[in-house]
Order: structure tokens, then sequence, then C-alpha cells
């Protein structure tokens, strides 16, 4: 099994983020090769709450420029973690 800290890499704040905490579900950057499983299991042991769902997406490349130069931004794996009712994690309460 892998370490916690190396399964959830940061949550993601943002407008649509913080919409989805009234329905008591967090949004977090994940490893690219996690599975839901394992950061259903990540987020227990970080955080002590229980892990009703969790739904994962990757994150695909927009493309950028800077000058003269064409490139894109870097994939990443996102995952919306629903938690048992009553259940709150306390790094987004501000």
């Amino acid at each position: 099994m892998k370490d916690p800290r190396e399964v959830i890499i940061r949550p993601v704040i943002t407008e649509h983020s913080y919409d989805l905490m009234e329905h008591n579900t967090y949004t977090f950057e994940v490893a690219k090769d996690s599975n839901k499983v394992e950061i259903a299991q990540a987020i227990e042991a970080i955080f002590n709450v229980k892990v009703v769902k969790v739904n994962t997406l990757n994150v695909k490349p927009k493309p950028k420029r800077v000058r003269y130069h064409a490139g894109k931004t870097r994939t990443w794996k996102k995952a919306m973690v629903t938690l048992k009712e009553g259940d709150t994690i306390e790094i987004f309460s501000a």
C-alpha cells in the first residue's frame, strides 16, 4: 500500500469546489496512478473521516503560448470525495 501523502497531492480550491463543499464533497489533486480505493483509504487515514464515494477524472492539458513558443499545460488527476453526513475536513474552513 502506498503512503497516503503520496496519493493525495493537494486540495483544489476553486469556486466550484467551494460550491461542492455544501454537499459534503471535497476536491483534491491526486497521483495519476492512484485508483478510487487508494484515494478513499488515503483521505480516511489523513483526515479521520468516512468516505462514501469517490469520483475521479483526468484533467487534459490546455494549449498555451508564450510569445512564439507553443506548449501545453500539464495533465493531472482530480478526485471529488464525498464524505459521510456530519464529517468535514477542517483544512477548507476559513
